[in-house]
């Protein structure tokens, strides 16, 4: 299994960044977890856009989700220039279905919705899913190939059955929208000390800070880690890889 970083910033991407977007492979297949901004230009540099077989929502905000348009655009391209017929598929939650209406743009881009309550099945990955704290109806992931378990927070305030659902997984993927002294439950995000007591809990093997602030000393977000964890910890940047 092997996972890279697309984007990370929180809201908005920097110069030349990408919003939230990960890209996950195993065995020629390729799924893409979120689409923010600047995402499909940087997927570019990792795996040719009509390669990509699989997307996965986990919750309709910009930042996660605004170049799904501009990936569908990319796909219709590709198909008519090469004369080919490659789909496209899209998975999203039906809590909001105006926005999961979105998702599909036939013939080159179909939507299927997944049930949170059930394990979906996504070429070699199975996936289970755990509703979070957010204002926006958003889930967690914890993503396997039967040997490699990664879990990716998405957006959420810290709640004590996220560290139960991300227990001794092999990498942890968390959100880090704000440093230790700013509290960011109204906002459905979490601090570095949540992000913290969430890899300790878990017992997590490896811990990415992702979804990043543009504001202060982001060294410092591992620094106030590492008061309350004492696994490896690292800040995502774009081209970051995991590779188990």
């Amino acid at each position: 299994m092997k996972f890279t970083v697309l984007g990370y910033w929180h809201g908005f991407p920097e110069a030349g960044e990408a919003c939230s977007g990960y890209l996950l492979e195993k065995d020629d297949f390729r799924l893409l977890i979120d689409c923010g901004s600047g995402v499909v230009s940087q997927l570019q540099n990792y795996c040719p856009i009509e390669k990509l077989d699989a997307l996965i929502f986990s919750h309709y905000h910009h930042d996660h989700f605004s170049d799904i348009g501009v990936l569908q655009y990319a796909r219709l391209i590709h198909n008519a220039w090469k004369a080919e017929d490659k789909k496209l598929t899209v998975y999203g939650h039906l809590l909001d279905k105006e926005k999961y209406n979105q998702l599909s743009y036939e013939p080159h881009v179909t939507a299927i919705p997944y049930n949170p309550e059930k394990v979906l099945n996504v070429g070699p990955f199975t996936i289970t899913f755990l509703k979070t704290k957010h204002p926006s109806p958003c889930f967690a992931m914890k993503i396997t190939d039967g040997n490699t378990t990664i879990v990716y927070t998405a957006d959420t305030s810290y709640f004590q059955e996220l560290h139960q659902f991300a227990l001794d997984c092999d990498l942890l993927i968390a959100e880090c929208s704000f440093y230790e002294h700013q509290d960011p439950t109204a906002a459905g995000h979490m601090n570095s000390r949540d992000v913290g007591l969430l890899a300790q809990k878990a017992n997590t093997k490896k811990l990415l800070l992702t979804h990043l602030p543009h504001f202060g000393d982001r060294n410092q977000l591992i620094k106030q880690v590492k008061a309350y964890y004492q696994g490896p910890a690292e800040l995502a940047k774009t081209g970051w890889v995991y590779e188990n």
